[in-house]
């Protein structure tokens, strides 16, 4: 790890190797144990949804796989490793293929720890509307590959889940918990990144709540009268309705008409299809089946552009890979979110039924991880 106060996490090929899976999933069980002792699996999921305790977790289990695999590494042990009816605590999901099966590892985990079938529910529609969000709801140029839920014997949840950008070759990480959840409006404990763009269509910010509400008006006006709407943005010649009305327009609107790239398909089936289906807020419109990036580009561009409500653009990254940069770029270094997380796992791992040359081997990474911010 760089000592710099950030670290970037490139995407890397190629799997982690065996000797290094071998001793993950040795060292992660004393280490959960005692987790799961010390905070229960509520305060256990609560830490992992934490960037920092997760970041400090992987290094004090990965050693030195500092890469994009961090994310994909790191989960794939604890599932494989981390029993729910052990721990009482269950990893559903993963990479590429992997996340396909969320569903049916939500299932089976909540068998195995006795959920209700509600519950069980609760927690797939979280693994749904959570998926949507990063990739429709935050339009950043980051396509998720990884998405893990895990979940706890009481129905808690916390959501780990990574996006890359193939040109650029650099992976972005969304985490969440349920605490106090509002899907759509800023609802993510930490977005990390490396990389901060500086246009970024984003839902979830407050300042995009007008839009949010102003959406399913839109809808409620007919498929046909959305798709009018939506093909002439492509007149540059349009006006918005407050510029219509007299009042001055924004440079941002003018803007966006003149730059912003407008989708190129939208599916019109599917706006007919909610429509009819009579959907009554942006969330349900959001986890409605098959809305994907062009649909909610175009809605929200129509909010925007012809009924002038506030949209947000800037980049809702709130950290970079793990902890921000001594210069503030992206963000300031959070040193106390630091070194609560390196405190905590500084305490478990001297009371892990480990050998000595795997305590000291975590400790220096810990201290790795503290950098120069260490006392």
């Amino acid at each position: 790890m760089q000592r710099s106060g950030s670290m970037d996490l490139p995407l890397h090929g190629g799997k982690a190797p065996y000797w290094l899976l071998k001793r993950m999933k040795k060292l992660s069980k004393p280490i959960f144990e005692i987790l799961v002792y010390e905070y229960g699996t509520d305060g256990v999921l609560e830490r992992l949804s934490d960037p920092f305790f997760f970041q400090a977790l992987s290094c004090v289990l990965a050693f030195d796989w500092h890469s994009s695999g961090t994310t994909t590494v790191l989960t794939g042990v604890l599932k494989s490793s981390i029993s729910p009816e052990e721990f009482g605590i269950g990893f559903a999901g993963g990479k590429g293929k992997h996340s396909k099966n969320t569903f049916a590892d939500i299932e089976d985990i909540g068998l195995k720890v006795g959920l209700t079938d509600k519950k069980i529910e609760r927690l797939q529609y979280a693994s749904k509307i959570t998926a949507k969000v990063d990739s429709a709801a935050i339009q950043d140029d980051f396509d998720l590959y990884h998405h893990v839920v895990i979940i706890s014997e009481k129905g808690s949840w916390s959501v780990v889940q990574q996006g890359l950008n193939v040109n650029e070759r650099y992976a972005r990480r969304y985490h969440w918990s349920d605490r106090n959840i509002n899907y759509v409006e800023e609802p993510h404990t930490g977005i990390i990144s490396d990389i901060v763009r500086t246009k970024v269509l984003d839902m979830t910010s407050k300042e995009s709540a007008e839009t949010r509400k102003t959406i399913p008006d839109i809808i409620n006006e007919g498929p046909d009268r959305v798709r009018r709407l939506i093909e002439s943005l492509k007149d540059k010649n349009q006006t918005s309705l407050t510029s219509f009305m007299g009042e001055k327009e924004s440079n941002l609107i003018k803007n966006d008409i003149e730059t912003f790239i407008l989708p190129k398909r939208v599916n019109w089936d599917i706006l007919r299809d909610i429509y009819e289906s009579d959907l009554k807020n942006f969330e349900d419109i959001l986890a409605f089946k098959g809305v994907g990036r062009s649909t909610i580009k175009g809605l929200a561009l129509v909010s925007e552009l012809i009924y002038g409500t506030s949209l947000s653009w800037k980049d809702p990254v709130k950290y970079s890979f793990a902890f921000g940069g001594k210069d503030g770029v992206p963000r300031p270094v959070n040193r106390k979110g630091m070194e609560d997380a390196a405190n905590i796992l500084n305490n478990i791992i001297k009371d892990a039924k480990i050998g000595e040359s795997e305590k000291i081997k975590s400790l220096e990474n810990l201290r790795n991880f503290l950098g120069p911010y260490q006392n």
